[in-house]
């Protein structure tokens, strides 16, 4: 195998696949990428037996073949050559080596056979329809901050993806929780997805498709079935297993009587959290809400580092209310309010809170109270 490719794709593709292959393996294939040239493409493909990536990029290429390489080493070599730099690969005969030239520079690196290297299983995956980078954006970064990271609950690590109806109207619905939060994001059923599966998408797979789509507007390819998704974006494929679990049924957690409406302008309100929220302990960094006529105060308080007060003016006309919240829950859902309102529903200061954007009924955030 012989290829010339420009430092700067080499680079794009390499930080894809390295971000996939675990640093500790203790199947040594699983250290590397599986690069393979042929008719004018470099293919880039790193697994690691649950998560496979592939990554497709124009070369020159002189002789067609293929190896595997060390994952990580491959990526640091190419983020430290030049900007701009033309890199030439090619295996070393039957040594089992690798060379890359760049300049001056010349790396050569040892290879595993390329029949070590596993590929994902096949099968056919029947529900399949696109989705609007943005729009995936949206449903991960809304949900994934309460995916569950307690391993002993895996079912919980990672997003629910399954089609419903609301209001009789066929919805897509995103559900992602921890036991203390709960974040459930709906979406018109996209064309294509009528009678998918409930799947859950794994944590690893959600946050290597959302650095993916990180900065492109195109349409993202979702294909499924009961035990696999593949998402096409652009030159790359990312397969995944899913979670072969049960999720809860959510809704039950979901409380219908809260009655006692509080309107809060976000982003004054999350600055305000923040700033109580330093004096409170590490640990649970818990925060009082003290809701009455038209008046918030937020209070924290520690044994060691003292108290903090802060007023702020809100729109609340029913019972006064004290309740106590988790600061970093409270700060992970003010974030993704994109509109200027939040919307806190209360019970009392022992049932979960429903907290709304006012702007966009499509997401409802649900967080369990403290004592404080």
């Amino acid at each position: 195998m012989k290829l010339t490719i420009e430092r700067g794709a080499l680079l794009k593709s390499l930080a894809h696949a390295q971000s996939v292959v675990e640093r500790r393996n203790t199947i040594p294939i699983l250290g590397n990428v599986l690069l393979d040239a042929r008719d004018g493409r470099l293919s880039v493909t790193a697994t690691d037996m649950d998560l496979t990536i592939v990554e497709a990029t124009p070369v020159s290429t002189s002789e067609p073949g293929s190896t595997t390489a060390p994952a990580h080493t491959l990526y640091d070599i190419a983020r430290k050559l030049a900007e701009g730099a033309e890199v030439v690969i090619e295996t070393k005969g039957d040594s089992g080596q690798i060379v890359l030239r760049s300049g001056r520079s010349t790396f050569t690196l040892s290879t595993l056979p390329t029949d070590e290297f596993p590929f994902a299983a096949g099968g056919e995956l029947p529900h399949g329809f696109m989705l609007p980078a943005r729009e995936l954006r949206g449903l991960i970064d809304r949900t994934r901050f309460a995916i569950s990271t307690e391993e002993t609950r895996y079912y919980l690590n990672g997003i629910y993806l399954h089609a419903t109806r609301s209001n009789k109207v066929p919805v897509m619905r995103a559900v992602a929780t921890d036991g203390h939060r709960l974040a459930r994001l709906e979406m018109p059923l996209p064309t294509g997805a009528q009678g998918m599966p409930g799947v859950i998408v794994p944590r690893k797979a959600v946050n290597e498709v959302r650095k993916l789509i990180d900065d492109m507007d195109a349409d993202v390819g979702i294909a499924l079935s009961e035990a696999r998704i593949r998402f096409t974006i652009g030159d790359v494929t990312l397969t995944s297993k899913l979670i072969d679990g049960t999720f809860p049924d959510y809704e039950r957690v979901i409380p219908t009587g809260n009655d006692r409406l509080l309107e809060v302008d976000c982003r004054p309100f999350a600055a305000a959290v923040d700033r109580v929220s330093t004096i409170s302990s590490e640990k649970s960094r818990a925060v009082k809400l003290s809701v009455g006529s038209n008046s918030l105060v937020l209070s924290a308080s520690s044994p060691d580092a003292g108290s903090a007060v802060e007023e702020i003016e809100v729109s609340y006309k029913s019972e006064p209310i004290e309740i106590g919240f988790n600061a970093r829950y409270l700060l992970d859902i003010t974030q993704q309010i994109e509109g200027d309102v939040a919307e806190f529903c209360f019970a009392d200061a022992q049932a979960p809170t429903i907290i709304r954007d006012r702007a966009d009924p499509s997401a409802i955030y649900v967080l369990m109270p403290m004592r404080v």
